[in-house]
């Protein structure tokens, strides 16, 4: 039998139900994460001229031969985990090689599915190159501005005629004494242009405020597509919903023809298999996209929607058609 592997951080839940529901339907799981490495996984894999890469990666209880291997879920595993009194020079090192030796291994891995590969992911996550892509296949999108510059930002403002939405150009959470905290999308004041200071230190993204009745949380996996509206139900919500969620009303929906044929076009130019996206609907049901997020989390609008996503994730891991 072959061997599907999962790499994730072991503490993720939503990945759990999927290898659960991999194991009911009796397929043969190898579950790694790359914080194991060190010191919980090896590989011992090589090539030569008469055959590419083989051998196979060991856990003390599992293993899994990568000739054997065909799909790959990848999804946020952890850091590597080197052992006590390593100096941070040599941690450095240490990673560094780590990432190309076992991170070489794992990605080239080309002959499986993968929902979905890493390089592809990194790509994606660039959110230029997710706008571009979306304009390219045909998907409305909102003027954007990245900068560091505040008289760009003002000429932006000025041009636009409308509010604008200042948001992180990479993730929005960052770790600040031993705290989880998160940068959220905020529309702008004209206080606010006026004092743009510290706006020099890193790149910022603007990007024209688009009138919303509703937004829309589409989560991809392969072909299939599960729509959510998603309805704010507080003035924090209605400017990021990720700021209220206790006010947020789910509903299902579908997805318009043309909006799925771009969104089909779209993962297919970023060479994802699973994507969780955001649209803006305008009240009168115009939709315009807002990011495509690779590795998005997807366990709670599925239960609040009632989406069989975890099984079409397996699904697309079986390579079973829908």
């Amino acid at each position: 039998m072959r061997s599907i592997v999962v790499i994730a951080a072991r503490d993720d839940w939503p990945t759990d139900r999927i290898v659960k529901i991999l194991t009911e339907r009796g397929a043969s799981v190898f579950r790694m994460d790359t914080a194991d490495f060190p010191q919980r996984l090896t590989p011992a894999v090589r090539i030569d001229q008469a055959a590419t890469w083989n051998g196979a990666l060991v856990t003390s209880t599992r293993a899994v031969d990568l000739a054997d291997v065909s799909a790959v879920y990848y999804r946020a595993p952890g850091a590597f985990a080197f052992p006590d009194g390593m100096s941070g020079p040599e941690r450095r090192f240490a990673a560094a090689q780590a990432r190309a030796g076992l991170g070489g291994i794992i990605t080239a891995l080309d002959r499986c599915r993968w929902v979905s590969h890493p390089a592809a992911m990194a790509r994606a996550e660039y959110k230029p190159v997710q706008l571009a892509a979306a304009r390219d296949v045909g998907l409305r999108i909102a003027p954007t501005l990245i900068t560091n510059q505040p008289e760009a930002v003002r000429a932006f403002a000025a041009e636009i005629a409308g509010p604008i939405v200042c948001k992180p150009v990479a993730s929005p959470v960052f770790i600040e004494g031993d705290q989880l905290k998160a940068v959220y999308s905020r529309r702008l004041t004209d206080e606010d242009l006026t004092d743009l200071r510290g706006l020099g230190v890193t790149a910022h993204l603007f990007q024209a405020w688009a009138d919303k009745a509703y937004e829309v949380r589409l989560t991809v996996v392969g072909n299939r597509m599960f729509a959510t509206e998603v309805h704010a139900g507080s003035d924090a919500a209605h400017e990021d919903w990720r700021t209220d969620y206790a006010s947020l009303t789910y509903t299902a929906t579908h997805t318009p023809p043309h909006i799925a044929h771009g969104v089909r076009l779209l993962l297919d130019q970023l060479g994802l298999r699973y994507a969780a996206l955001d649209f803006v609907i305008s009240p009168g049901g115009e939709w315009t996209f807002l990011e495509a997020n690779p590795c998005g989390q997807w366990d709670w609008i599925a239960h609040e929607a009632n989406h069989p996503i975890a099984e079409a994730i397996a699904d697309e891991l079986q390579g079973v058609s829908t």
